[in-house]
């Protein structure tokens, strides 16, 4: 559970590659309000640096959602469901979550109304766009329901 002493604190679960990178826009088409930074992460063996694509407009906005530990990853994935959604419910552990990625479906959502004894709302983030202002409006819109929640179940987008 994350947080034993509060189980009603929504928490937020961003993925990086898709929601805050748009990895798989075209590599000539960088997505408009990005800019590119190359990097060379330890342990990255490749002969050019890997490209990042990050919006810096998005830095204010997401500083001021709430962060908690990072979940380690399960060891085995499930053949119809993303492999991190029966461990985010898990980890959840009924508490109220918003969780953003890009290798989501509607089966993930339906895992989490049918598991999660609480306020469970997946947003999914097409890879080659990545967080959109109109993703940010979802987010806000939900945030009343995710702080109020105890054991309303999710609806996917």
């Amino acid at each position: 559970m994350v947080n034993a002493d509060d189980a009603s604190t929504p928490v937020l679960l961003i993925d990086v590659d898709g929601p805050l990178n748009p990895y798989a826009a075209p590599p000539h088409r960088r997505p408009e309000g990005y800019t590119t930074h190359r990097w060379h992460p330890e342990g990255w063996h490749g002969r050019k640096p890997l490209r990042v694509w990050l919006n810096p407009d998005h830095g204010p906005a997401l500083l001021a959602l709430p962060y908690l530990p990072f979940p380690d990853s399960p060891s085995r994935p499930d053949a119809r469901l993303f492999w991190k959604t029966k461990y985010v419910v898990e980890w959840a552990g009924g508490q109220p979550f918003v969780w953003i990625d890009d290798d989501t479906t509607r089966y993930d959502q339906e895992y989490v109304d049918q598991h999660h004894d609480g306020f469970g709302r997946i947003l999914h983030i097409k890879p080659h766009l990545g967080l959109q202002d109109e993703d940010f409006a979802v987010l806000n819109a939900w945030a009343p329901d995710a702080v109020a929640a105890t054991t309303t179940k999710g609806e996917p987008r």
